[in-house]
Protein backbone atom coordinates (compact mmCIF):
# COMPACT_ATOMS: atom_id res chain seq x y z
CA UNK A 1 0.00 0.00 0.00
CA UNK A 2 1.29 3.46 -0.89
CA UNK A 3 2.82 5.56 1.89
CA UNK A 4 0.19 8.29 1.59
CA UNK A 5 -2.58 5.69 1.86
CA UNK A 6 -1.10 4.19 5.01
CA UNK A 7 -0.61 7.63 6.57
CA UNK A 8 -4.22 8.51 5.83
CA UNK A 9 -5.49 5.19 7.18
CA UNK A 10 -3.80 5.67 10.56
CA UNK A 11 -4.73 9.33 10.84
CA UNK A 12 -8.36 8.65 9.93
CA UNK A 13 -8.83 5.54 12.09
CA UNK A 14 -7.10 7.03 15.13
CA UNK A 15 -9.35 10.07 15.10
CA UNK A 16 -12.55 9.81 17.14
CA UNK A 17 -15.74 10.10 15.11
CA UNK A 18 -18.69 9.34 17.42
CA UNK A 19 -22.18 9.33 16.00
CA UNK A 20 -23.42 12.90 15.71
CA UNK A 21 -19.90 14.31 16.20
CA UNK A 22 -18.17 13.18 13.01
CA UNK A 23 -16.96 16.57 11.77
CA UNK A 24 -13.23 16.23 12.52
CA UNK A 25 -13.05 12.82 10.89
CA UNK A 26 -15.00 14.07 7.91
CA UNK A 27 -12.52 16.92 7.48
CA UNK A 28 -9.62 14.44 7.53
CA UNK A 29 -11.43 12.33 4.93
CA UNK A 30 -12.21 15.29 2.65
CA UNK A 31 -8.67 16.64 2.90
CA UNK A 32 -7.38 13.29 1.65
CA UNK A 33 -9.75 12.83 -1.29
CA UNK A 34 -9.84 16.48 -2.41
CA UNK A 35 -7.04 16.04 -5.02
CA UNK A 36 -8.98 13.16 -6.54
CA UNK A 37 -12.42 14.77 -6.92
CA UNK A 38 -13.88 17.67 -8.87
CA UNK A 39 -16.06 19.14 -6.14
CA UNK A 40 -17.45 18.35 -2.71
CA UNK A 41 -20.82 18.40 -0.98
CA UNK A 42 -21.29 18.53 2.79
CA UNK A 43 -24.83 18.43 4.11
CA UNK A 44 -26.15 20.10 7.26
CA UNK A 45 -25.52 17.04 9.47
CA UNK A 46 -22.04 16.37 8.10
CA UNK A 47 -22.32 13.69 5.45
CA UNK A 48 -19.41 14.34 3.07
CA UNK A 49 -19.51 13.65 -0.67
CA UNK A 50 -16.76 13.77 -3.26
CA UNK A 51 -18.12 14.43 -6.76
CA UNK A 52 -16.35 13.11 -9.84
CA UNK A 53 -17.50 14.12 -13.34
CA UNK A 54 -20.54 16.03 -12.12
CA UNK A 55 -23.52 17.00 -14.21
CA UNK A 56 -24.08 13.71 -16.04
CA UNK A 57 -27.53 12.23 -16.46
CA UNK A 58 -26.58 8.88 -14.93
CA UNK A 59 -25.46 9.00 -11.29
CA UNK A 60 -23.67 6.34 -9.25
CA UNK A 61 -22.87 6.24 -5.53
CA UNK A 62 -20.19 4.30 -3.68
CA UNK A 63 -20.81 4.67 0.03
CA UNK A 64 -19.58 3.95 3.55
CA UNK A 65 -20.44 5.41 6.94
CA UNK A 66 -18.14 7.58 9.01
CA UNK A 67 -19.43 7.25 12.57
CA UNK A 68 -18.42 5.02 15.45
CA UNK A 69 -20.28 3.85 18.53
CA UNK A 70 -19.70 5.83 21.72
CA UNK A 71 -21.26 6.92 25.01
CA UNK A 72 -22.94 10.05 26.37
CA UNK A 73 -22.41 11.40 29.86
CA UNK A 74 -25.85 11.00 31.46
CA UNK A 75 -25.35 11.67 35.17
CA UNK A 76 -22.56 12.96 37.44
CA UNK A 77 -22.62 11.92 41.09
CA UNK A 78 -21.73 14.16 44.01
CA UNK A 79 -18.54 12.08 44.40
CA UNK A 80 -17.46 12.86 40.83
CA UNK A 81 -18.29 9.54 39.18
CA UNK A 82 -19.74 9.76 35.69
CA UNK A 83 -22.57 7.54 34.49
CA UNK A 84 -23.36 7.06 30.81
CA UNK A 85 -25.87 6.01 28.23
CA UNK A 86 -25.26 4.51 24.80
CA UNK A 87 -24.73 6.46 21.61
CA UNK A 88 -25.23 3.65 19.11
CA UNK A 89 -24.72 -0.02 19.87
CA UNK A 90 -22.04 0.30 22.56
CA UNK A 91 -21.45 -2.89 24.51
CA UNK A 92 -21.60 -2.70 28.31
CA UNK A 93 -19.89 -6.09 28.57
CA UNK A 94 -16.54 -4.79 27.29
CA UNK A 95 -16.52 -1.44 29.09
CA UNK A 96 -15.18 -2.26 32.59
CA UNK A 97 -11.46 -1.37 32.95
CA UNK A 98 -11.32 0.28 29.51
CA UNK A 99 -9.61 3.65 29.04
CA UNK A 100 -11.75 6.39 27.51
CA UNK A 101 -11.54 9.89 26.10
CA UNK A 102 -14.16 12.45 27.05
CA UNK A 103 -14.45 15.07 24.32
CA UNK A 104 -15.01 18.52 25.82
CA UNK A 105 -14.83 22.10 24.59
CA UNK A 106 -11.58 22.38 26.57
CA UNK A 107 -10.07 19.34 24.87
CA UNK A 108 -9.88 15.62 25.56
CA UNK A 109 -10.14 14.49 29.19
CA UNK A 110 -8.84 11.01 29.95
CA UNK A 111 -10.80 8.60 32.10
CA UNK A 112 -11.45 4.93 32.79
CA UNK A 113 -14.48 2.74 33.17
CA UNK A 114 -13.93 1.63 36.76
CA UNK A 115 -15.10 -1.73 38.13
CA UNK A 116 -15.01 -3.39 41.57
CA UNK A 117 -12.20 -5.89 42.12
CA UNK A 118 -12.93 -9.61 41.81
CA UNK A 119 -12.28 -9.96 45.55
CA UNK A 120 -15.41 -8.00 46.47
CA UNK A 121 -17.77 -9.44 43.90
CA UNK A 122 -19.79 -12.63 44.10
CA UNK A 123 -18.02 -14.38 41.22
CA UNK A 124 -20.51 -17.25 41.25
CA UNK A 125 -23.23 -14.75 40.37
CA UNK A 126 -21.13 -12.68 37.98
CA UNK A 127 -23.21 -11.28 35.17
CA UNK A 128 -22.65 -8.95 32.26
CA UNK A 129 -22.83 -5.39 33.63
CA UNK A 130 -25.83 -3.29 32.74
CA UNK A 131 -25.34 0.16 31.26
CA UNK A 132 -26.69 1.88 34.37
CA UNK A 133 -24.05 0.08 36.45
CA UNK A 134 -21.14 1.47 34.44
CA UNK A 135 -19.23 4.48 35.69
CA UNK A 136 -16.27 6.54 34.52
CA UNK A 137 -13.55 7.78 36.86
CA UNK A 138 -11.65 10.89 35.73
CA UNK A 139 -9.72 11.27 38.97
CA UNK A 140 -12.18 13.72 40.47
CA UNK A 141 -13.46 13.58 44.04
CA UNK A 142 -16.53 15.76 43.64
CA UNK A 143 -18.97 16.92 41.01
CA UNK A 144 -17.58 20.46 40.77
CA UNK A 145 -14.17 19.10 39.71
CA UNK A 146 -15.83 17.24 36.86
CA UNK A 147 -17.58 20.42 35.72
CA UNK A 148 -14.30 22.34 35.89
CA UNK A 149 -12.80 19.84 33.44
CA UNK A 150 -15.47 20.84 30.92
CA UNK A 151 -17.49 17.65 31.34
CA UNK A 152 -21.27 17.90 31.49
CA UNK A 153 -24.34 15.85 30.64
CA UNK A 154 -24.16 15.25 26.89
CA UNK A 155 -20.36 15.09 26.71
CA UNK A 156 -19.46 12.32 24.29
CA UNK A 157 -17.10 9.50 25.30
CA UNK A 158 -15.05 7.15 23.11
CA UNK A 159 -12.73 4.28 23.87
CA UNK A 160 -9.08 5.32 23.65
CA UNK A 161 -7.69 2.36 21.70
CA UNK A 162 -6.01 3.11 18.35
CA UNK A 163 -5.19 1.26 15.14
CA UNK A 164 -2.62 -1.52 15.23
CA UNK A 165 -1.62 -4.56 13.18
CA UNK A 166 -1.58 -8.23 14.11
CA UNK A 167 0.58 -10.98 12.61
CA UNK A 168 1.25 -8.83 9.50
CA UNK A 169 -2.18 -9.93 8.24
CA UNK A 170 -4.78 -8.02 10.19
CA UNK A 171 -5.65 -4.46 11.04
CA UNK A 172 -6.76 -4.25 14.66
CA UNK A 173 -8.56 -1.56 16.62
CA UNK A 174 -11.78 0.22 17.50
CA UNK A 175 -14.10 1.72 14.90
CA UNK A 176 -12.99 -0.34 11.92
CA UNK A 177 -16.78 -0.52 11.65
CA UNK A 178 -17.03 1.36 9.40
CA UNK A 179 -14.18 3.78 9.22
CA UNK A 180 -12.37 1.18 7.15
CA UNK A 181 -15.18 1.62 4.63
CA UNK A 182 -14.42 5.34 4.43
CA UNK A 183 -10.80 4.47 3.76
CA UNK A 184 -11.75 1.99 1.02
CA UNK A 185 -14.00 4.34 -0.93
CA UNK A 186 -11.36 7.08 -0.67
CA UNK A 187 -8.84 4.67 -2.16
CA UNK A 188 -11.20 3.99 -5.07
CA UNK A 189 -11.32 7.73 -5.77
CA UNK A 190 -7.52 7.88 -5.63
CA UNK A 191 -7.13 4.97 -8.07
CA UNK A 192 -9.57 6.50 -10.54
CA UNK A 193 -7.63 9.76 -10.52
CA UNK A 194 -4.14 8.28 -10.66
CA UNK A 195 -5.09 5.91 -13.48
CA UNK A 196 -6.65 8.72 -15.51
CA UNK A 197 -10.08 7.08 -15.68
CA UNK A 198 -12.81 9.13 -17.35
CA UNK A 199 -16.15 7.81 -16.15
CA UNK A 200 -19.22 8.03 -18.41
CA UNK A 201 -21.39 9.03 -15.45
CA UNK A 202 -21.30 11.16 -12.32
CA UNK A 203 -19.78 9.38 -9.34
CA UNK A 204 -20.62 10.39 -5.79
CA UNK A 205 -18.16 9.09 -3.19
CA UNK A 206 -20.31 9.26 -0.05
CA UNK A 207 -19.12 9.09 3.56
CA UNK A 208 -22.38 9.19 5.53
CA UNK A 209 -22.95 10.13 9.16
CA UNK A 210 -25.19 8.59 11.83
CA UNK A 211 -25.43 5.02 10.54
CA UNK A 212 -25.07 3.54 14.01
CA UNK A 213 -28.36 5.03 15.25
CA UNK A 214 -30.58 4.13 12.30
CA UNK A 215 -28.94 4.83 8.92
CA UNK A 216 -29.92 8.49 9.21
CA UNK A 217 -27.13 10.13 7.23
CA UNK A 218 -27.67 7.84 4.25
CA UNK A 219 -31.40 8.50 4.43
CA UNK A 220 -30.83 12.24 4.05
CA UNK A 221 -28.15 12.14 1.35
CA UNK A 222 -29.96 9.55 -0.77
CA UNK A 223 -32.91 11.90 -1.10
CA UNK A 224 -30.60 14.76 -2.02
CA UNK A 225 -28.44 12.97 -4.60
CA UNK A 226 -31.14 10.69 -6.08
CA UNK A 227 -28.62 8.35 -7.75
CA UNK A 228 -29.51 5.64 -10.25
CA UNK A 229 -27.21 3.09 -8.62
CA UNK A 230 -25.71 2.72 -5.14
CA UNK A 231 -22.90 0.34 -4.14
CA UNK A 232 -22.57 0.43 -0.36
CA UNK A 233 -19.86 -1.08 1.79
CA UNK A 234 -19.92 -1.94 5.47
CA UNK A 235 -18.65 -4.73 7.70
CA UNK A 236 -20.15 -8.12 8.49
CA UNK A 237 -19.33 -10.82 11.02
CA UNK A 238 -16.46 -13.23 10.64
CA UNK A 239 -18.11 -16.31 12.17
CA UNK A 240 -15.07 -18.53 12.70
CA UNK A 241 -14.13 -17.66 16.29
CA UNK A 242 -15.79 -19.38 19.26
CA UNK A 243 -19.38 -18.52 20.25
CA UNK A 244 -20.62 -17.89 16.69
CA UNK A 245 -23.33 -20.14 15.26
CA UNK A 246 -22.64 -20.67 11.56
CA UNK A 247 -26.10 -22.16 11.03
CA UNK A 248 -27.61 -18.87 12.15
CA UNK A 249 -25.01 -16.33 11.08
CA UNK A 250 -23.45 -17.91 8.01
CA UNK A 251 -19.98 -19.30 7.30
CA UNK A 252 -17.83 -16.23 6.70
CA UNK A 253 -14.10 -15.86 7.19
CA UNK A 254 -11.62 -13.02 7.22
CA UNK A 255 -9.15 -13.50 4.36
CA UNK A 256 -11.62 -15.22 2.03
CA UNK A 257 -12.60 -12.05 0.22
CA UNK A 258 -15.42 -9.49 0.11
CA UNK A 259 -18.92 -10.63 1.09
CA UNK A 260 -21.72 -10.10 -1.42
CA UNK A 261 -25.13 -9.91 0.19
CA UNK A 262 -28.45 -11.51 -0.77
CA UNK A 263 -31.61 -9.94 0.64
CA UNK A 264 -34.74 -7.94 -0.23
CA UNK A 265 -32.99 -4.54 -0.17
CA UNK A 266 -30.30 -5.81 -2.53
CA UNK A 267 -31.38 -5.42 -6.15
CA UNK A 268 -30.80 -8.83 -7.70
CA UNK A 269 -29.51 -7.64 -11.06
CA UNK A 270 -27.01 -5.32 -9.38
CA UNK A 271 -25.87 -8.13 -7.10
CA UNK A 272 -25.40 -10.44 -10.08
CA UNK A 273 -23.36 -7.73 -11.79
CA UNK A 274 -21.03 -7.55 -8.77
CA UNK A 275 -20.58 -11.31 -8.87
CA UNK A 276 -19.90 -11.28 -12.60
CA UNK A 277 -17.21 -8.63 -12.22
CA UNK A 278 -15.62 -10.46 -9.29
CA UNK A 279 -15.48 -13.69 -11.30
CA UNK A 280 -14.13 -11.98 -14.43
CA UNK A 281 -11.39 -10.24 -12.42
CA UNK A 282 -10.60 -13.30 -10.27
CA UNK A 283 -11.43 -11.46 -7.06
CA UNK A 284 -12.33 -13.94 -4.30
CA UNK A 285 -15.71 -13.37 -2.70
CA UNK A 286 -18.14 -14.89 -0.23
CA UNK A 287 -21.94 -14.90 -0.10
CA UNK A 288 -24.23 -13.93 2.72
CA UNK A 289 -28.02 -14.08 3.10
CA UNK A 290 -29.98 -11.66 5.28
CA UNK A 291 -33.63 -11.72 6.25
CA UNK A 292 -35.68 -8.53 6.32
CA UNK A 293 -32.89 -5.97 5.99
CA UNK A 294 -29.14 -5.69 5.62
CA UNK A 295 -28.88 -3.46 8.69
CA UNK A 296 -26.62 -1.14 6.68
CA UNK A 297 -26.99 2.09 4.72
CA UNK A 298 -27.91 -0.09 1.74
CA UNK A 299 -31.45 -0.17 3.15
CA UNK A 300 -31.73 3.62 3.19
CA UNK A 301 -30.56 3.93 -0.41
CA UNK A 302 -32.69 1.04 -1.66
CA UNK A 303 -35.94 2.44 -0.28
CA UNK A 304 -35.29 6.13 -0.88
CA UNK A 305 -37.15 8.28 -3.41
CA UNK A 306 -38.80 5.97 -5.96
CA UNK A 307 -36.31 3.22 -5.17
CA UNK A 308 -32.58 3.16 -5.96
CA UNK A 309 -30.93 0.05 -7.40
CA UNK A 310 -28.59 -0.87 -4.53
CA UNK A 311 -26.20 -3.58 -3.46
CA UNK A 312 -23.86 -4.29 -0.57
CA UNK A 313 -20.22 -5.35 -0.50
CA UNK A 314 -19.24 -6.26 3.05
CA UNK A 315 -15.84 -6.52 4.70
CA UNK A 316 -15.62 -9.54 7.04
CA UNK A 317 -14.68 -8.39 10.54
CA UNK A 318 -13.97 -10.09 13.86
CA UNK A 319 -15.33 -8.88 17.21
CA UNK A 320 -17.72 -6.17 16.00
CA UNK A 321 -18.42 -3.26 18.35
CA UNK A 322 -15.38 -3.96 20.51
CA UNK A 323 -12.01 -2.22 20.75
CA UNK A 324 -10.29 -5.17 19.06
CA UNK A 325 -12.15 -5.32 15.76
CA UNK A 326 -10.04 -7.12 13.16
CA UNK A 327 -10.07 -7.16 9.34
CA UNK A 328 -7.73 -8.96 6.96
CA UNK A 329 -5.49 -6.72 4.86
CA UNK A 330 -6.16 -8.75 1.71
CA UNK A 331 -9.92 -8.36 2.15
CA UNK A 332 -9.49 -4.57 2.38
CA UNK A 333 -7.57 -4.52 -0.89
CA UNK A 334 -10.03 -6.85 -2.58
CA UNK A 335 -13.03 -4.71 -1.61
CA UNK A 336 -11.25 -1.68 -3.05
CA UNK A 337 -10.41 -3.56 -6.23
CA UNK A 338 -13.94 -4.92 -6.65
CA UNK A 339 -15.54 -1.48 -6.30
CA UNK A 340 -12.99 -0.02 -8.71
CA UNK A 341 -13.57 -2.76 -11.32
CA UNK A 342 -17.34 -2.46 -10.97
CA UNK A 343 -17.14 1.26 -11.75
CA UNK A 344 -14.95 0.57 -14.78
CA UNK A 345 -17.47 -1.97 -16.05
CA UNK A 346 -20.37 0.51 -16.08
CA UNK A 347 -21.31 2.26 -19.30
CA UNK A 348 -23.73 4.73 -17.73
CA UNK A 349 -27.44 4.37 -18.33
CA UNK A 350 -27.77 0.79 -17.05
CA UNK A 351 -31.36 -0.22 -16.37
CA UNK A 352 -31.62 -2.86 -13.65
CA UNK A 353 -35.39 -3.31 -13.70
CA UNK A 354 -36.64 -6.89 -13.85
CA UNK A 355 -39.55 -6.13 -16.20
CA UNK A 356 -39.46 -3.57 -19.00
Amino acid sequence: MADQSTEFLYKYLNNASPTGFESTGQQIWLDYIRPYIDEQIVDVYGTAVGVINGGQDYKVVIEAHSDEISWFVNYISEEGYIHVRRNGGSDAAIAPSMRVNLHTAKGVVKGVFGWPAIHVRDVAKDQVPKVHELFIDVGATKKDEVFEMGIHVGTVVTFADGLDELNDRFYLGRALDNRMGGFMIAEVARMLHENGVKLPFTLYVVNAVQEEIGLRGAEMIARRLRPDLAICTDVTHDTQSPMYNKKEQGDLRCGNGPVICYGPAVQNNVRDMLIRVAEEKNIPFQRQAVSRSTGTDTDSFAYSTEGIASALISLPLKYMHTTVEMVHKEDVQNVIQLMYDVLLSLKGGEDYRYIR
